[in-house]
């Protein structure tokens, strides 16, 4: 098995409290899915369980996985808070999920998780591979160029870090329709059963937008190596105000003591 060399980063920092600002989207998106007690679901990427939870309380049999251990277990204790008995978190990878079978799972999930795989073809087979006949993919990727907010900040943390190895595929080009569509199709999805949906998640911080900056800038893995790798030019100063910028235009609370603020991302759909 080749070493995913995201699990530094997810590990890196501690997401849980940026996830903790996604909740509500994490719900309502969640209830569109049409999720009954009977379903087997995989989320992918499933950080501390902003999907994976609300899978589980619906009655569905969910297994969640990531790459980063403390997230796992972010999750798992989130679940025996809740007294959920039909949910488990595991590590694991997005690009090799050897310990699941073949047609395991209804409905495979993946918010902004499998999108951050470093083999994005290889996600997208085995996505296809553990979903059963007549099940479904539904994928959460933020769009590259876009011009809310988690697009920005990766587009403005990437112009303070260095140049990414040879070989490296951004993850953003899940959210391109012609890539979702031919990393689907190497798997043996027709286009046909592949359906696309700009959709919007809300970030909602009880903080002003400056004190919703540093959130992202002590505990998001991007925003954190970013900020190492500005320090060290003297330039954090600079990557700071920027951030601030877009934080702030980007409110939508209507007030400074409180942060809201939409995010545009592309919802696949995929048919199996």
């Amino acid at each position: 098995m080749i070493p995913n060399p995201n699990k530094a980063l997810w590990e890196k920092g501690d997401f849980t409290r940026i996830a903790a600002t996604m909740r509500e989207s994490g719900e309502a998106l969640v209830a569109q899915l049409g999720i009954t007690k009977k379903m087997r679901i995989l989320d992918l990427g499933c950080g501390d369980g902003t999907t994976a939870i609300p899978a589980a309380r619906l009655g569905a049999k969910v297994l969640g996985v990531d790459i980063a251990s403390n997230l796992v277990h972010a999750g798992a204790l989130r679940a025996l808070k809740e007294g959920l008995n039909n949910i488990t978190f595991e590590e694991g990878d997005a690009c090799d999920l050897k310990y699941q079978g073949d047609q395991s799972f209804d409905l495979v999930v993946s918010i902004f998780g499998a999108m951050f795989a470093p083999r994005p073809q290889d996600v997208a087979k085995e996505m296809v591979r553990v979903t059963r006949p007549g099940g479904r993919i539904v994928m959460g990727n933020w769009i590259p160029n876009d011009p809310t907010l988690v697009a920005q900040i990766l587009r403005i943390s990437s112009s303070y870090t260095p140049a990414p190895p040879a070989g490296f595929v951004s993850p953003m080009q899940w959210g391109v329709e012609s890539q979702v569509i031919e990393r689907f199709g190497a798997a043996g999805i027709e286009a046909g059963k592949i359906s696309f949906l700009r959709d919007t998640y809300t970030f909602n911080f009880e903080g002003s937008t400056s004190e919703f900056v540093n959130l992202f800038r002590t505990y998001y893995g991007p925003t954190m190596n970013a900020f190492d790798a500005a320090e060290k030019e003297g330039r954090a100063a600079e990557l700071q105000k920027e951030l601030e910028i877009l934080f702030w235009n980007q409110n939508r609370s209507g007030s400074t003591r409180r942060t809201s603020v939409p995010a545009t991302f592309l919802r696949v759909t995929v048919q199996v």
